[in-house]
């Protein structure tokens, strides 16, 4: 245990003497975020939720839900898109594209992942308890922007639909919670 804690030492030292000490906090960002992740996916596909597969299932549902009503409302009425809706699916009259949100596109993923990566990483609580919340709305937003975007390259460029939602908006989440914890790091882990 010795041997460790002089590792550990040496090791801060060798940082902060380098001037890359912050480079530790986003280590352990990104340790934490990884776990989170295929902790998730582990218990989701391996495990089906157990032991809330139905409170799971029904939450993942709910959430689709409010994003697809959220995300066409905005296509519809902001971007002037016409479009036809029928159970998570909205129809773009454009080039009969088709974009349908199911459990995968809720959020919720993200939802606990930072609500957990908060409540892991170090820091008050008194700030946890309101920016967790506040982080969570922002995830949804994030995720809103996502199905938004999409519709666009949907209707835009379709060819680019695949690459768009899997190398471009599927990693914007990350970006965003990556920033959210940079302003957690800077602003109030510490106080």
């Amino acid at each position: 245990m010795r041997k460790v804690k002089r590792l550990t030492g040496q090791l801060d030292d060798w940082l902060r003497k380098n001037r890359l000490h912050p480079l530790k906090s986003v280590a352990v960002f990104m340790l934490i975020t990884l776990a989170i992740h295929f902790c998730w996916r582990f218990w989701a596909y391996q495990l089906h939720y157990f032991p809330i597969r139905e409170a799971m299932r029904s939450a993942g549902d709910f959430m689709a839900g409010v994003v697809f009503v959220q995300s066409a409302w905005f296509v519809e009425h902001v971007l002037n898109m016409k479009i036809s809706t029928h159970s998570c699916t909205i129809q773009f009259a454009a080039n009969n594209g088709t974009l349908t949100i199911n459990s995968g596109c809720s959020g919720l993923k993200q939802f606990a992942q930072f609500a957990l990566l908060m409540m892991l990483y170090p820091g008050p609580w008194k700030h946890k308890l309101w920016y967790i919340p506040v982080g969570i709305a922002i995830v949804h937003l994030t995720n809103l922007f996502r199905i938004t975007g999409l519709s666009i390259v949907l209707v835009e460029w379709p060819r680019h639909w695949d690459f768009s939602h899997d190398y471009l908006f599927r990693p914007f989440f990350y970006v965003v919670i990556f920033l959210m914890w940079v302003i957690w790091e800077e602003k109030f882990r510490k106080k």
